[in-house]
C-alpha cells in the first residue's frame, strides 16, 4: 500500500500521510478513497494554477454550503445524484436483471412518516386557491398482477414551489401522504397541481450554478417512494408534461418514461364522484415493481432525512 519514503516525491509523502495510508488504524477503503480524492484535487490545483485566494474562496464556499444545508441540493444540481442512478442502471443492464418503473433522484426534501391512509388520501390542507389535482394509478408486478398492501409515499411542492417543513408558512405534512393499496393495487389522492421551483436565489447552490452559466429551475413534478414486501423499493418522480423546464431540469431527473400528461376534467358526474365541485386536473401514473432478490432491496437507501 505504501512506498519507501526515500522513493516518494514530497507530494506523494504528503498525500500518503494525510490520507492515513501509513497509519495502522482506520478503514482501508476510506483511506484509499481519500487518497484518490486528495490526489485529484492537488492535480487540479496544479493544472489550473489555482491561487491561494481562489483556494480560500472555495473553502469559505463549503462553509456557506454547510450553514445553508444545501449540500444535497448541490449534489442534485451537479448531476451527482443522477449519476448514482446511471450507475445503478448500468449494473442492472450488465447483470441482465429485470427492471420495472425507472428510478430517478429522491432530492433533498423528503420528510418521513407522513400520514398513512388506505387506498385514498387528501394531501392539501385547503389553504391555497389552486387547481385541484386528482392523482391516481396502480401498483403491479412485472406480469401486471396488482400488488396489494404497497405503500405509495407521495410528496410535492405547492403553487409557489415550497415544501412543507422546509416552508414554515405551510401546515405540517401539507402535500405529503402515504397511501396503502388495496387488493386491486390502486391508489388515489386529491391534491393541488404543483409548481416547479428554483434554488434559493441567495444561496450557495445558485451562486455556483450562476458561475457555470446555468439556471437552478425544476419542472413541476411529484415525488414517490413505492414499496411492498417482497419487492425492490422504488425511488422515483414524475414530471408534468408541458412545463417549460421539462427537458431542462437543473437536477437531471427527467426521464421519458416518467412524464405524465395532465388531463383537464370537465365531466360534472366524475367530479361529484371524486367529491370535487369544480373542473380539475387528472394525472394518472402506474408503477411496476420488481421482485427483490434479498431483503435489503426492499428498503430505501440510507441517507440523512427529516424525522428518520
Amino acid at each position: 500500500m505504501s512506498k519507501n519514503p526515500a522513493h516518494q516525491s514530497e507530494l506523494e509523502t504528503l498525500l500518503a500521510i494525510s490520507s492515513g495510508l501509513n497509519a495502522d488504524g482506520g478503514n482501508d477503503r476510506f483511506k484509499n478513497i481519500m487518497h484518490q480524492l486528495l490526489s485529484d484535487l492537488c492535480q487540479t490545483i496544479k493544472k489550473f494554477d489555482i491561487t491561494d485566494e481562489e483556494f480560500w474562496v472555495a473553502v469559505n464556499y463549503l462553509n456557506e454550503l454547510g450553514e445553508r444545508k444545501e449540500a444535497a441540493l448541490l449534489a442534485a444540481g451537479l448531476g451527482l445524484e443522477h449519476y448514482l442512478d446511471m450507475r445503478a442502471d448500468e449494473k442492472e443492464a450488465a447483470a441482465g436483471t429485470d427492471v420495472g418503473t425507472p428510478r430517478t433522484i429522491e432530492g433533498p426534501l423528503y420528510v418521513a412518516n407522513a400520514p398513512l391512509s388506505e387506498r385514498f388520501a387528501r394531501m392539501d390542507d385547503g389553504s391555497e386557491n389552486a387547481e385541484t389535482m386528482w392523482l391516481h394509478g396502480s401498483v403491479t408486478d412485472l406480469d401486471g398482477k396488482p400488488v396489494a398492501g404497497a405503500i405509495v409515499d407521495i410528496w410535492h411542492a405547492n403553487t409557489l414551489g415550497g415544501y412543507s417543513f422546509f416552508d414554515p408558512s405551510q401546515s405540517e405534512y401539507n402535500l405529503r401522504r402515504r397511501v396503502k393499496t388495496g387488493a386491486d393495487g390502486r391508489y388515489a389522492v386529491r391534491s393541488i397541481v404543483p409548481c416547479g421551483y428554483g434554488c434559493p436565489p441567495d444561496g450557495p447552490t445558485q451562486k455556483l450554478l450562476t458561475g457555470l452559466g446555468r439556471h437552478g429551475n425544476r419542472p413541476a413534478h411529484v415525488h414517490f417512494f413505492v414499496s411492498a414486501p417482497g419487492f425492490k423499493h422504488l425511488t422515483t418522480q414524475i414530471n408534468l408534461n408541458g412545463d417549460q423546464y421539462l427537458w431542462d431540469d437543473f437536477a437531471f431527473a427527467t426521464r421519458e418514461e416518467l412524464i405524465a400528461d395532465p388531463v383537464k376534467i370537465t365531466d360534472a358526474t366524475l367530479a361529484r364522484e371524486r367529491d370535487i365541485n369544480a373542473p380539475h386536473t387528472e394525472v394518472s401514473f402506474n408503477f411496476s415493481l420488481v421482485k427483490a432478490a434479498e431483503n435489503t432491496e426492499e428498503s430505501r437507501g440510507k441517507r440523512s432525512r427529516v424525522k428518520e
